[in-house]
């Protein structure tokens, strides 16, 4: 098990409390999940930035360093559990094809069925040995069967997806757990299966954008939003106390950060519980 933390949002904002200083932050999830740690920060006109390590984030100082810096338009980050794969930094997620990164949540049992999906190509451009870098060849080797151009997630990019989807889950809880994040920085994929997910919608009224407790003093900072932001995060599990929604099993959700964040489910299974 691992879990799974995107945030997109239509101004700049810091990751440190999400990461560092709230209740259940990434910092005190890979207290269980300590096989690795990776963040990816998406910022105008420079791209992603990705950072990764096969350490626990908890006891590893880079990852404190990266989480206080962090800043950006979209986020997505990831700890490890590891299942199939060794410790090591080519089995640490988030993984980079091109514009987008990809972080998985679960296991899949039947990898053999999902191997044997995949375009040689896509194959080719694993480098580690996790289930999960193959799960993104077979979602990359659908969209390049489909002709999709990558950089444009269209209405056919949205179906291609969603059969690819549905493909793996008509196999049932036999083939494994399905969560994902694909994100390119202006849109997020994101598929529930086996395991929990959850959404968050904020805005500048909200309270938990607008103070925190500084973990240094233990004062009570104050870190207004702008009367226009607004963000989407999603999440294996809730992380604040804040009104999370559930992610329905078998949901396939579609964010897109500008110009105000918003999703939306692609086809017509499942959907907010």
């Amino acid at each position: 098990m691992c879990r799974l933390l995107g945030i997109f949002s239509n101004e700049a904002v810091e990751y440190r409390m999400i990461l560092r200083e709230a209740p259940k932050s990434l910092c005190a999830l890979s207290r269980e999940h300590p096989h690795g740690w990776g963040l990816a920060v998406f910022a105008h006109s420079v791209g992603w930035h990705v950072e990764k390590a096969a350490e626990c984030a908890d006891t590893d100082s880079r990852f404190h360093e990266v989480a206080l810096g962090s800043r950006g338009v979209s986020m997505v980050a990831h700890v490890r559990k590891r299942t199939i794969g060794e410790l090591s930094h080519r089995n640490t997620h988030p993984f980079v094809r091109g514009s987008w990164v990809f972080c998985h949540n679960g296991t899949i049992v039947d990898v053999d069925w999902l191997a044997r999906q995949c375009s040689p190509a896509r194959l080719a451009e694993r480098q580690g040995e996790t289930d999960s870098e193959i799960l993104l060849a077979f979602l990359l080797s659908r969209l390049d069967a489909a002709a999709c151009e990558l950089n444009v997630p269209d209405a056919r990019f949205d179906d291609v997806l969603r059969k690819a989807c549905d493909e793996m889950t008509a196999r049932g809880e036999a083939f494994g757990s399905v969560n994902f994040l694909m994100s390119n920085g202006e849109t997020c994929y994101a598929h529930r299966f086996g395991r929990s997910l959850y959404l968050l919608e904020r805005s500048a009224g909200d309270p938990l954008v607008s103070r925190r407790v500084s973990e240094e003093t233990g004062a009570v900072v104050e870190t207004p939003w702008s009367s226009g932001r607004r963000a989407i995060l999603i999440a294996s599990e809730v992380m604040t106390d804040e009104p999370w929604q559930l992610i329905e099993e078998r949901s396939l959700v579609r964010i897109d950060r500008s110009p105000v964040p918003g999703f939306k489910m692609i086809g017509p299974r499942a959907g907010i519980a």
